[in-house]
């Protein structure tokens, strides 16, 4: 098989603090013909500049670096739009970063401890314009984007309250009784309850517990 035209060559950095695991990745790049790292970094801030300087087709990062982590290197290097993308490597598996990931605009996401199997594959997937996650990773996207849809469906419920019962949501939350809700909205306790009903019925609430997670959930109340 003939070697591509360099036209077709993809151009990766490495940014990795450790130098034996930037050596590995460098190797397993290495052994391919369509994949050429072009330049290597121990920290956010130097990948950074090597962006500036090399236009690479893919960054490589890690997402624990000193002097700029991977996640702002990634924010820095996606607001230059200068078409470079991002793959982050990391050992963590929590869907928050996963998530907080992707929205800074990196695309894609691989565990370390798969780098052997799948780097190439992800360096290659990302260069075509694809995203690349993980297929035990995608489960966990799956679900933090659920949650995501059911708290705007939430919101979108609360913003369908009257102004009354926005503030008896708040006022339940807060623990006080009918007869406190009913002197401080100047109304009776009767027609709180019937409020309550109201907001029961559209938001789904049955305890006071209820009240105090959502109103948590939507920012009305701090935690404690």
């Amino acid at each position: 098989m003939p070697a591509p035209a360099a036209s077709d060559v993809i151009r990766v950095i490495l940014a990795d603090d450790h130098l034996v695991v930037r050596a590995g990745l460098k190797a397993l790049l290495g052994a391919t013909k369509d994949i050429e790292v072009v330049g290597e970094a121990t920290n956010g801030r130097d990948a950074l500049a090597l962006v500036e300087r090399l236009t690479p087709t893919v960054a490589v990062l890690d997402l624990d670096m000193p002097q700029m982590d991977g996640l702002t290197a990634t924010k820095e290097i996606v607001a230059r739009a200068n078409g470079t993308r991002v793959l982050i490597l990391t050992m963590h598996t929590e869907e928050e970063y996963l998530v907080t990931l992707l929205e800074a605009g990196a695309a894609g996401y691989l565990m370390k401890n798969a780098a052997d199997r799948e780097l190439a594959d992800a360096v290659r997937a990302i260069a075509a314009g694809d995203i690349y996650v993980q297929a035990s990773a995608t489960r966990t996207l799956a679900r933090a984007v659920s949650r995501r849809n059911e708290h705007v469906e939430e919101r979108d419920r609360y913003q369908q309250l009257s102004e009354r019962e926005r503030d008896v949501l708040v006022l339940v939350a807060g623990g006080y009784s009918a007869s406190e809700i009913g002197e401080k909205l100047f109304i009776s306790p009767k027609t709180v309850e019937t409020y309550k009903q109201r907001i029961s019925e559209k938001m789904g609430l049955s305890h006071r517990a209820d009240y105090v997670q959502l109103c948590l959930r939507l920012g009305l109340l701090q935690a404690t």
